[in-house]
């Protein structure tokens, strides 16, 4: 027998398909990965241009330093063979004019003044290749002999740097094999510079000649790959800084804000059950008085084997009438406004009020030294919290045992006070469901105390924290706030 598909099955007309239940939507989580997806990109972009930066401003840098320094040999190479000075290293330089002009200057002088000139230029430190251009794009001289007479020609630095009659300079990772002045006697290992650097006439108006210098500064790339290593670790550093900070800010109002939408939740459903339960209450209130009535009447006229049936009836109302009272109480508003309670005398009162209770279930208790101290809180409530959790501690001892109340941490702002008993404890499972309303580990239990102590504690600032193991019984440390001196 074939079974028909789901795709295959008909639906019933006008019934639509149950939408996909869609997931909540994690404010955390958006958070974290947008922010990261906003910040990583920014940091980037900052350090490639603060790193471009640098690198642009330490070869401009060494480039001036470069072309301060030419200039300056060629000014003093003049000047130490005596020479005019209406002349220029710049018109000395190309020895093809060597005969043709300057006919007032000494042969000797210009070869003397040239050749130290040139000698300066072959030993720059961090040098890789040096050339000399006359106007007409020749290489009138050069560090690798095999360029010297060749014409260059389509090289835009070099253009630029004649037509401008300005410096040029540029940096480079890789040499072109293309460009025919870019003959490295030994290839550069990372970085390297280029360097145009003109030599003018006399006057200062035209360019006589332009010196091209490759350089690789090793110092100089120490000191930028150091500058780059910090730039990068810094905004490293200051990204994740930014973001951890950011996200720690939006995880503490996430959790503020899950807070707040739990207590509205819970505020709600308290409401909402106060509601019904006032109406339940108001409904059974008169006939569970009605009933009783009846039962006591039945009582005091009937002597016979009905009185135990009367008796049940009567204790089942009790019990019915106090469930209502106990519901009612838990679920009213916990609006009145903190004022300082005197906390010995409260627990005292709470504790005398179950003596008796204590002395005949053979329960010991160990009170211990309490400090002269007013908490913020109401003294009606604090006095239930406290009845709450010594009824409960009675109840768990059913055997006898020990009940020790005692603080266990003070300071300015507050302190913690701390209720052990030794009696049966609860599993973890019960622990978990200790604070939720409606749930009882004893039989008949309405599972409304704890959540009323949570309650009243969170209302004027303090907390309240259960731990508890099977048969090591439970401890309740309730955390309050110090009322101002």
């Amino acid at each position: 027998m074939d079974i028909a598909t789901r795709s295959d099955m008909p639906q019933a007309p006008g019934c639509a398909e149950a939408p996909a239940a869609r997931r909540p939507f994690n404010l955390l989580r958006w958070y974290g990965w947008v922010s990261l997806g906003i910040i990583v990109p920014v940091a980037a972009g900052l350090g490639l241009i603060s790193s471009r930066f640098i690198i642009n401003e330490s070869v401009e840098r060494d480039a001036l330093l470069t072309a301060q320094f030419i200039t300056s040999i060629a000014d003093a190479e003049v000047r130490h063979v005596s020479i005019p000075n209406v002349r220029t290293m710049g018109e000395l330089l190309d020895p093809r004019t060597d005969h043709a002009a300057l006919p007032d200057v000494d042969p000797q002088a210009r070869r003397k003044a040239r050749g130290e000139f040139l000698d300066h230029i072959a030993h720059l430190p961090d040098m890789l290749l040096a050339n000399i251009y006359a106007p007409d794009r020749t290489v009138i001289w050069s560090s690798n002999p095999a360029l010297i007479g060749k014409l260059i020609e389509s090289d835009e630095d070099l253009d630029r740097a004649f037509e401008y009659k300005m410096r040029v300079s540029a940096s480079y990772h890789d040499f072109e094999q293309a460009r025919a002045e870019q003959k490295f006697v030994t290839p550069p290992e990372q970085l390297f510079i280029e360097n145009y650097i003109p030599l003018f006439d006399a006057e200062g108006s035209s360019v006589t000649a332009m010196v091209e210098i490759y350089k690789e500064p090793h110092d100089l790339i120490v000191r930028i790959e150091h500058g780059l290593l910090r730039i990068w670790l810094a905004i490293a550093l200051g990204a994740g800084l930014v973001y951890v900070g950011l996200y720690a800010i939006m995880r503490r109002a996430a959790r503020i804000m899950a807070g707040q939408q739990k207590r509205l939740i819970s505020n709600e459903t308290y409401v909402a059950l106060g509601e019904v339960s006032s109406a339940v209450a108001h409904s059974l209130r008169n006939p569970l008085a009605s009933i009783r009535s009846s039962a006591e009447l039945a009582q005091a006229f009937d002597e016979g084997p009905v009185q135990r049936n009367v008796n049940d009836i009567i204790s089942q109302v009790d019990r019915m009438s106090h469930w209502i009272r106990q519901l009612l109480h838990s679920l009213r508003p916990l609006n009145d406004q903190p004022v300082p309670v005197d906390l010995p005398q409260a627990l005292h009162e709470s504790l005398q009020t179950f003596a008796v209770q204590l002395a005949r279930s053979g329960v010991a208790l160990d009170l211990q030294p309490l400090p002269a101290v007013k908490v913020l809180g109401q003294p009606a409530l604090l006095g239930q919290v406290f009845s709450s959790l010594i009824a409960n501690a009675l109840e768990s001892m059913e055997q006898g045992g020990r009940l020790r109340v005692e603080v266990v941490k003070q300071d300015r702002r507050g302190l913690t006070l701390r209720l052990s008993d030794s009696g049966k404890g609860m599993s973890e499972a019960q622990r978990r469901m200790a604070f939720r309303p409606f749930f009882s580990t004893k039989p008949g239990g309405l599972g409304v105390g704890l959540v009323l102590v949570k309650r009243i504690m969170e209302c004027y600032g303090g907390s309240v924290r259960l731990s508890s193991s099977e048969g090591h019984g439970t401890r309740v440390s309730l955390s309050f706030r110090k009322a101002p001196s």
